[in-house]
């Protein structure tokens, strides 16, 4: 990619850690590129800069198979035209890597785990939880593509306050079933699908009413946490998404992690005792306040099972990075858990949370709102059989997990440009039309040696091209900066070149030679834009 090639051939001339960018400069006359390394080298290298970049202006202008133009603007900004030759060249390296092309060793093998959905096994998936699935599978795809080790991972909250309600819901539920009248708490689980388990389990267990309440309780939440968990696999596999662990909460106090980080925290200092709990000592940390981990009746909080659990992720299994993808809701537990990792002597830059705000769902031109305890939401499976799956996970991908998505049914059920998921595969499936039509009259794409790339030389070839090379870039950025969010803008930038350009230029004409060097140029972005969509979990169509 042109941008890694600049910046190569700049530190050849300059201290090999200075932190160079080369960006696209804010208007078209002043280049393809542009780079401000002379400004800042000129401090360290005691040099004015405008006499240091003309100096590497001079140099870099010599590299003729990468610049047509070098020069010098302002205060040593430099300017870079980049030579047609290159961007003709683009569609050979793309056709010779093939599929692999944009892959790259940024990760260098470095273990990552990422961890998303991971909702609590109390009902079915909600939308929400939809989005959290895409940007954390589609991020673990990118991280896989760009050279990390990544293992994906569901954290299941099995024990606890939750799971208690869940099987007293089920229970209250089956008591109204059998004719009893039950008064129902308010923050009890109050969905159709509680009741739904309730009789369920009446069909399965008739004598469930006849046990002893805590063991009716105990048979409900246990057949209940089974049920559910059941569906959200189903669910999330239809969604395309599927794990390599499936962790268990229980497990992690079975196993006794929990009370060996406990002690670990107690022997380095970082716990003492007030008013009959146990208390980290998160402030001294960078966090507000201290935060409990063990309450008064002796019961461990749920923060204490999140230090027990990010404790083995580092020390017990090695991960060199840890992403956590949460609700929105959960931001005030950043701080505490990078906290944690500090106290135990970890860096906690290593774990980097994403935040996945809330979905609104728009249908008819209205807002649902969505309560989960009530039961008053749209679940995945609703929306997955509404839109379909391609639909549902590119939509989730098209804004930064951070900011609030709008999803309007109607738009993305629509064939029309206005709908990124469908605009994005019509490409895909626009340019397997033309290779049918060169099939057709007996045209074939040549192999990557026999390109006559030199009839590439339209402003519309030059725009995609220089789309293709950016692809490598845009994996390795979307990677370090955890935002899958730029591979979708990414594809709807090379789908709107592709539709262009179809619309000025024919990809099979009588000009023998132009046909082939286009239907080469066809062929390596139908590629791109085909990995592209298989990296967010959506399907390449050849026909729409």
């Amino acid at each position: 990619m042109i941008v890694k090639r600049i910046r190569e051939e700049l530190l050849k001339h300059l201290p090999a850690d200075l932190p160079v960018k080369v960006e696209a400069p804010p208007r078209e006359e002043l280049g393809d590129y542009a780079t401000n390394a002379a400004l800042v080298a000129a401090g360290r290298l005691k040099r004015p800069p405008r006499e240091l970049a003309q100096e590497l202006a001079e140099k870099l202008a010599r590299c003729e198979d990468l610049f047509s133009r070098v020069e010098v603007a302002g205060p040593g900004f430099i300017n870079f035209w980049v030579a047609p030759a290159y961007w003709q060249g683009v569609v050979k390296r793309v056709l010779t890597r093939g599929p692999e092309y944009g892959r790259s060793d940024l990760g260098q093998g470095r273990r990552v785990q990422v961890e998303f959905v991971s909702a609590n096994p109390t009902g079915p998936l909600h939308i929400g939880h939809g989005r959290g699935a895409a940007v954390g599978d589609t991020l673990a795809r990118i991280l896989a593509f760009a050279g990390f080790e990544v293992v994906k991972e569901y954290y299941i909250n099995d024990r606890g306050r939750q799971m208690e309600i869940l099987g007293r819901s089920v229970w209250l539920r089956a008591r109204e079933i059998a004719g009893e009248k039950v008064d129902f708490p308010e923050d009890h689980y109050r969905g159709d699908y509680i009741r739904d388990l309730a009789r369920e389990l009446l069909a399965r267990r008739p004598d469930l009413l006849e046990l002893p309440e805590e063991e009716a309780v105990r048979v409900c939440r246990e057949f209940a946490l089974r049920e559910i968990l059941s569906e959200i696999r189903r669910d999330l596999e239809d969604f395309g998404v599927t794990y390599d662990v499936w962790y268990s909460e229980r497990e992690l106090y079975e196993k006794g992690e929990v009370e060996e980080a406990l002690a670990a925290l107690t022997q380095a200092g970082h716990l003492y005792e007030k008013e009959g709990a146990l208390w980290f000592r998160a402030s001294e940390f960078g966090d507000e306040k201290d935060r409990v981990v063990r309450r008064s009746t002796g019961e461990p909080t749920y923060f204490a099972s999140d230090i027990a659990y990010h404790r083995e992720k580092f020390l017990k299994r090695g991960f060199d990075l840890v992403v956590d993808v949460w609700g929105a809701d959960h931001h005030g537990y950043v701080p505490r858990l990078k906290a944690v990792l500090s106290a135990l002597g970890l860096d906690p830059e290593r774990l980097k949370v994403l935040l996945i705000q809330m979905v609104n769902l728009i249908e008819g031109g209205k807002l649902k709102s969505m309560s989960t305890r009530a039961g008053e939401f749209v679940t995945l499976r609703e929306l997955l059989e509404e839109v379909g799956r391609d639909a549902v996970r590119f939509t989730f991908l098209t804004r930064k997990c951070d900011a609030p998505l709008d999803f309007d049914v109607e738009l993305v059920k629509s064939q029309s440009s206005e709908n990124p998921v469908y605009y994005v595969q019509y490409a895909h499936a626009r340019l397997a039309s033309v290779f049918r039509k060169a099939e057709e009259v007996g045209l074939l794409p040549p192999s990557p040696e026999e390109i006559p790339a030199h009839r590439l030389d339209t402003a519309e070839d030059f725009r995609l091209l220089k789309l293709l090379d950016a692809f490598p870039q845009v994996i390795e950025e979307a990677a370090a900066s955890l935002e899958p969010h730029r591979l979708t803008y990414f594809l709807l930038d090379l789908a709107t070149a592709l539709h262009d350009y179809y619309t000025k230029h024919r990809f099979v004409s009588e000009d023998e030679e132009l046909s082939r060097a286009r239907l080469a140029l066809a062929r390596a972005v139908k590629q791109v834009l085909a990995r592209g969509l298989n990296l967010l979990g959506v399907s390449a169509p050849e026909r729409m």
